[in-house]
């Protein structure tokens, strides 16, 4: 699981801005990053179908649910898994407000949480790279995956070409949601896109924003049940 050092760096720093997350998010927009149009992205890459059971790891304020209501439908169900729960007190108040009866909402370290056996899709954006073991989660993930059914994480890296050299000025914008030097160096882009190649097939991985996001996505063997 997350190491107590960095467990406790996440939760605090999620409790603190979990009240006025989504409006700190969209300050992302000042430098040119459109987190939303990422999203729904992501969102489509899962390949959702009516009725299909999602889990979200990281699932924070529930910022992508009425993407993944638009996706699974009424008689779908969407499970937001989340570590701090401040967060997942804002996403109670989200459900509840706009009226969704079919999310459930986890509040669980990544690493220790036991996915649905048979899921039609998992989803993370913007949350995994802080977990240290982020490939194990992969990979625990896609052993619950259905056949045919998708793992895709929407994240941040450190491009490999001349805009690494804008680092310093994009780094002090995404610590304040616990993206620090120490989560850079471990390079979990890296890892988790290993696992995913490991674990799944017909992987595929697109760079955002001049290499500082990506979308990587990878589906379990096996034909899709409903011919997708």
């Amino acid at each position: 699981m997350i190491a107590q050092g960095d467990r406790e760096q996440v939760i605090g720093t999620y409790r603190a801005r979990a009240r006025n997350y989504d409006l700190t998010a969209n300050l992302y927009y000042l430098i040119g990053f459109r987190q939303w149009a990422y999203r729904k992205k992501a969102v489509r890459a899962l390949n959702l179908q009516r009725g299909d059971t999602v889990v979200e790891i990281g699932c924070g304020t529930g910022l992508n649910f009425s993407l993944l209501q638009e996706a699974v439908g009424p008689e779908g169900r969407i499970i937001g898994v989340d570590l701090t729960d401040a967060m997942l007190a804002q996403a109670r108040a989200r459900v509840e407000r706009e009226g969704w009866e079919n999310v459930e909402l986890v509040h669980s370290d990544a690493l220790l949480f036991e996915f649905p056996e048979g899921v039609d899709g998992i989803l993370s954006t913007l949350a995994i790279s802080l977990i240290p073991e982020c490939d194990q989660v992969i990979r625990n993930g896609s052993e619950a995956l259905a056949p045919g059914k998708r793992w895709v994480v929407l994240d941040l890296k450190m491009p490999s070409r001349w805009p690494a050299r804008l680092a310093p000025v994009i780094l002090p914008l995404v610590r304040p949601f616990a993206v620090t030097q120490e989560v850079i160096e471990r390079r979990p882009w890296e890892r988790l896109w290993e696992a995913m190649n490991e674990t799944l097939v017909n992987t595929t991985w697109q760079e955002l924003y001049l290499g500082f996001a990506f979308i990587a996505s990878g589906e379990r063997a096996g034909s899709d049940p409903a011919g997708g």
